[in-house]
């Protein structure tokens, strides 16, 4: 119990540059608050004093703004940062080191019994107001967007914007960048807006460029084998041709 305060304490100072003390996490975080009192109603509910455990979660949504169901399973170095207005469920899990600001929720879509809440694998990030909805999975280390409303799974590393949540294409961003600096090409001042028809345009000189490199990479690589397999496709034939060997053996019986 007290390494989980000590974690939780710690990882305070490590996320919000606000932090000062101790103390003033301790005495005024309400994240802080709603996990210490979680981790006591969920040993309740664990223990199967359902009742018991609902009232003490019920206590700590009214002092800290905070509702996480007592049956909801939460890992270690959680930060619930501001905290006001987030909803966790029954059914949700939540892994190491995952971080949800003010507004979030993680809901269900369903009222059917059984897993209907997500699973936010290790070093998630979820931005504020952000609903992340049904038993759906948000891999490690992967980023939710503000006010993004996510109904599907969400791969590791990625990055999800927009209702409903959209995948930002962080590789190909990534790969349009390399293809830049390659040729020297600096695109000061340009954004990412979608809609922007000179941005289109320089998008699409750029993922051109880099599909004519990989086809150039493929085609060397291809030429390299092709010149190995020549060299030994001649090295056998030398190997079996009757004049070669002969001449060879000749050498041989001259040279004795």
């Amino acid at each position: 119990m007290f390494n989980h305060l000590k974690e939780d304490i710690s990882i305070v100072f490590e996320r919000d540059p606000a932090a000062r003390t101790h103390w003033e996490i301790l005495t005024t975080y309400p994240g802080v608050h709603a996990l210490l009192m979680h981790r006591f109603s969920h040993w309740l509910w664990k223990a199967n004093f359902f009742w018991l455990g609902r009232f003490f979660s019920h206590i700590g949504r009214w002092f800290t703004g905070i509702e996480i169901h007592p049956g909801a399973t939460i890992g270690r170095r959680v930060f619930i940062d501001h905290g006001m207005g987030v909803v966790i469920g029954e059914t949700a899990v939540i892994g190491d080191d995952c971080t949800l600001y003010h507004g979030v929720t993680l809901g269900g879509t369903s009222w059917n019994k059984g897993k209907r809440h997500p699973t936010l694998e290790s070093g998630v990030v979820i931005g504020a107001g952000a609903k992340v909805l049904g038993p759906i999975t948000i891999g490690e280390g992967a980023k939710i967007g503000s006010n993004a409303v996510v109904v599907k799974d969400v791969p590791a590393n990625a990055t999800a914007v927009g209702i409903p949540a959209r995948i930002l294409e962080e590789e190909k961003s990534k790969q349009r960048e390399a293809t830049a600096n390659k040729i020297g090409f600096a695109a000061y001042a340009v954004g990412n807006d979608e809609n922007d028809p000179m941005i289109k345009a320089i998008h699409s000189l750029l993922d051109h460029a880099a599909k004519q490199d990989a086809t150039l990479q493929h085609l060397q690589t291809q030429l390299d084998r092709l010149n190995i397999d020549i060299e030994t496709d001649t090295e056998v034939g030398e190997a079996f041709n009757v004049q070669t060997t002969a001449k060879k053996t000749s050498k041989k019986q001259t040279q004795k």
